[in-house]
């Protein structure tokens, strides 16, 4: 009765079906790995943020590039500050405002972006507190280069003068006449009269949008296996029916073509 499963249309139908499943069940592993990593990065990412709060701030250079590794450490630099420009459209505790950004003039000859602190409400510089004159240092967490249209940051344009929607290299570099790290740092403690923005976790390492996708595509690797097995045995079934019905003589004479004269 199982005969046929010899024949060259089954084996075809065999070899598809043991290559497909540990396919999808590799892919679907590989998926959930996805998944895992990230979950994993989110809760380091977090240990590291509660403990980089209470460790001792290092010099800026020293931890540069910003990486995985140096995202939201401790820095100081000093400098005197130099342009502000405002960064509309941050919220911040659930409430609209922005961020006053001044960048300091370090002795490197290169400009830092610092986020001094974040304001309720529209972006208006009237409101923004002029920096501190003279030399300053500055201690706060290492932040990378923003990318306008991830993670909330507008990539609006035709801002007015003296505004931002990204707090990055390549955006401020049309903005202010220094050469600029390619980093920026939101202080510990505000400037007088503004709230602290925190520390955002480092790119890749948050559960975001994609964590969930790679969870979402484990399960549909896993029901395409499914589907492959429910088929085979469909199909057997299907044949192992036809092979019967042909043994009791149930199947269906075909009726011959009409002859045209």
């Amino acid at each position: 009765m199982y005969r046929f499963l010899l024949t060259t249309r089954w084996w075809g139908i065999n070899v598809f079906v043991l290559l497909a499943i540990p396919f999808c069940i590799f892919m679907g592993s590989w998926q959930l790995s996805r998944f895992e990593g990230r979950v994993h990065d989110s809760r380091a990412a977090t240990r590291q943020a509660a403990s980089d709060r209470q460790e001792t701030a290092r010099p800026l250079d020293s931890m540069l590039p910003v990486d995985k590794a140096t995202s939201g450490r401790r820095v100081t630099a000093s400098g005197h500050y130099g342009t502000q420009l405002l960064v509309p459209d941050r919220q911040l505790d659930g409430r609209d405002g922005f961020y006053v950004l001044t960048l300091l003039r370090t002795g490197s000859g290169k400009a830092l972006p610092v986020v001094r602190g974040w304001l309720p409400g529209k972006a208006d510089p009237a409101k923004a507190p002029a920096p501190p004159s003279g030399e300053v240092t500055v201690t706060g967490a290492l932040q990378a280069s923003e990318t306008p249209g991830d993670n909330g940051v507008s990539a609006a344009g035709g801002l007015p003068a003296g505004q931002t929607a990204a707090i990055s290299s390549a955006s401020l570099v049309n903005l202010v006449p220094y050469r600029l790290y390619d980093a920026w740092v939101t202080l510990d403690k505000a400037d007088a009269g503004m709230k602290a923005v925190p520390a955002t976790a480092p790119a890749g390492t948050g559960l975001d949008l994609k964590a969930f996708q790679n969870l979402g595509y484990t399960g549909e690797w896993f029901v395409f296996a499914g589907f492959v097995v429910f088929m085979w045995f469909r199909l057997l079934r299907r044949e192992v029916e036809a092979a019967r019905d042909a043994a009791l003589g149930l199947v269906p004479e075909e009726t011959p073509a009409p002859v045209r004269s």
